[in-house]
C-alpha cells in the first residue's frame, strides 16, 4: 500500500529473511533494455550469489576499483536502482550493525540519532541488551521514552515515579512495550525467566539524543558532598554513603528480580494509568497482504508523545514501511532502499512511500510516529474518495479502474 505520512516514521527491521526478489510492477514501462518488461525489479539481494554490479539494462557499467561485495548486495537499489528513481536525498537508512556500541559489564547499547542520521531530527533509537539481573540504571530525562520488548527477547521489569510521588511496577515480555514521561525517574531490569535476560529497542522523540548524556543517579550523588546527603536522607553518619560508587554505572550486572512484581512494590501500584502495554496480547487487524496492530493514547494513554505500529507482511505484499522501501520526496525527487534485519528508516513528514516485502518469507517490522496517535493517508483511499474527475484530469484514470480503488483504508496488500 502506498502511503502519504502526516507524521515522522521511523521503522525498526525486526526480521527480514530475504530470498528470490519479488517482481515490482510499473504502469508504464521504460525503455531500458528490449529484453527487459520491468527494469524497476529488485536486481539481488543479501542471500544471492550474483557479482553485484551498477549496471541495469542497457544502463550502467562494471565496476573497475575496488568494491565492497557483501555490502552492496545488501544494497541492491542503491547500486542499481529502479529507473523511477531520481534526483538526490539526504540518506534516509542506518543499520544498528554500524552503530558504536557501549560495553558494560552485564549488557550494552547502540544508539541511533542525529550523528549517524542527520535527516532524523525527530526520533532516536537505542538497541540496548541486559543480562539476566543486570540493570539500567534509574535515569531522569527530559525526553519521552517508548520502549519496545523485541520479538523472543527475554523478559524485563519496569519502574517510574511520577513528580506526584505515584509509582508503577510492572513486568513486561516478548512483543509488549513500556513508556516513560519526560522528567520520570525510572529503571529497567532484565528477569531471569529465560536464563539469558532481555533486549529491546527504546525511542525517543529527539534525534539529538544520546544514550551516554542520560541523567543517572550514580553520577549525580557521587557529585553532591555527603554533608548535604545526610541532611537530606535524614542521618548523622557519614559513613553510610562510603559504598556509592566514585564513576556512574550505566549498565550492570545484579541479582535477577523476584517473580513476583508485588514483592518489588514499597507501596502497591498508585498511578491513574499503567505504563506498561502488552500489545503482545492484542489482536491484529488483518488485511489482504498481511496484519497489523496499533498502539497510541487511544488505547494505551500514558503514551502521549510516541506512537507505533507493528506490522507484519506477507511474501510479496506491500505497505509503508520496509524490505524494499521507496520514498518520493516531491520535485522527482525518489530514492529505493533495501532493509535486513536491525536496520532503521526515517521517513520526515509527507514524503509518499511503499514499503514491499521482496523475500519470500513473512516480514515483521515497527513504525514508530512522533505523536500520540497514528495518522497516514493511504494513496488508494485518498484517489477513491476524490471527484473521479479529477483523478481522471490528473492521471488519465478510467472509470473502470476508478470504480476498484477501496474507499475503506489497506493497511497492507
Amino acid at each position: 500500500m502506498l502511503y502519504l505520512s502526516s507524521l515522522l516514521i521511523t521503522c525498526s527491521l525486526l526480521q527480514t529473511l530475504s530470498a528470490a526478489p519479488a517482481i515490482q510492477p510499473h504502469l508504464t514501462p521504460l525503455d531500458n533494455g528490449p529484453t527487459e518488461p520491468d527494469p524497476n525489479y529488485q536486481l539481488w539481494n543479501s542471500a544471492s550469489t550474483t557479482y553485484p554490479e551498477p549496471v541495469r539494462g542497457k544502463l550502467g557499467a562494471s565496476i573497475l576499483g575496488p568494491h565492497n561485495i557483501d555490502l552492496e548486495r545488501q544494497n541492491a537499489d542503491l547500486l542499481a536502482p529502479p529507473t523511477t528513481d531520481h534526483g538526490q536525498l539526504e540518506n534516509l537508512k542506518w543499520p544498528f550493525s554500524l552503530s558504536h556500541t557501549r560495553l558494560s559489564e552485564g549488557g550494552w547499547a547502540r544508539e541511533q540519532n542525529t550523528d549517524v542520521l542527520p535527516i532524523a531530527t525527530e526520533l532516536a533509537g537505542v538497541n540496548m541488551r541486559l543480562e539476566a539481573g543486570a540493570i539500567r540504571q534509574v535515569p531522569r530525562t527530559m525526553l519521552y521514552e517508548l520502549h519496545w520488548h523485541k520479538t523472543a527477547e527475554g523478559d524485563a521489569r519496569i519502574s517510574t515515579m511520577t513528580p506526584e510521588g505515584q509509582v508503577f511496577v510492572g513486568d513486561v515480555s516478548e512483543g509488549d512495550l513500556w513508556y516513560f514521561p519526560a522528567g520520570h525517574p525510572h529503571s529497567i531490569q532484565a528477569r531471569n525467566t529465560t536464563g539469558d535476560g532481555a533486549e529491546f529497542l527504546l525511542i525517543f522523540d529527539s534525534g539529538h539524543f544520546s544514550e551516554d548524556a542520560t541523567f543517572l543517579l550514580t553520577d549525580w550523588l557521587a557529585h553532591v558532598p555527603k554533608s548535604v546527603l545526610a541532611k537530606n536522607f535524614g542521618v548523622s553518619d557519614l559513613t553510610a554513603f562510603d559504598h556509592i560508587p566514585e564513576k556512574e554505572l550505566y549498565i550492570f550486572p545484579s541479582s535477577a528480580p523476584p517473580e513476583d512484581p508485588t514483592a518489588d512494590m514499597v507501596i502497591p501500584n498508585n498511578t491513574p494509568n499503567p505504563y506498561t502495554f502488552a500489545l503482545s496480547k492484542v489482536i491484529p487487524t488483518k488485511s489482504t497482504g498481511g496484519s497489523v496492530k496499533v498502539v497510541d493514547s487511544r488505547t494505551f494513554k500514558v503514551a502521549n508523545k510516541i506512537s507505533a505500529v507493528e506490522v507484519v507482511v506477507e511474501a510479496g505484499g506491500m505497505s509503508s514501511g520496509e524490505a524494499r522501501v521507496t520514498v518520493f520526496a516531491s520535485s522527482t525527487n525518489a530514492h529505493t532502499y533495501n532493509f535486513q534485519a536491525g536496520d532503521i528508516g526515517y521517513v520526515p513528514p509527507s514524503y509518499g512511500h511503499y514499503v514491499e516485502n521482496a523475500g519470500n518469507t513473512t516480514l515483521k517490522f515497527l513504525e514508530i510516529f512522533h505523536g500520540g496517535n497514528v495518522q497516514d493517508i493511504s494513496l488508494t483511499q485518498w484517489l477513491a474518495l476524490t471527484p473521479p474527475s479529477l483523478v481522471k484530469a490528473h492521471l488519465g484514470f478510467s472509470d473502470e479502474l476508478i470504480g476498484k480503488l477501496s474507499k475503506i483504508k489497506q493497511e497492507v496488500v
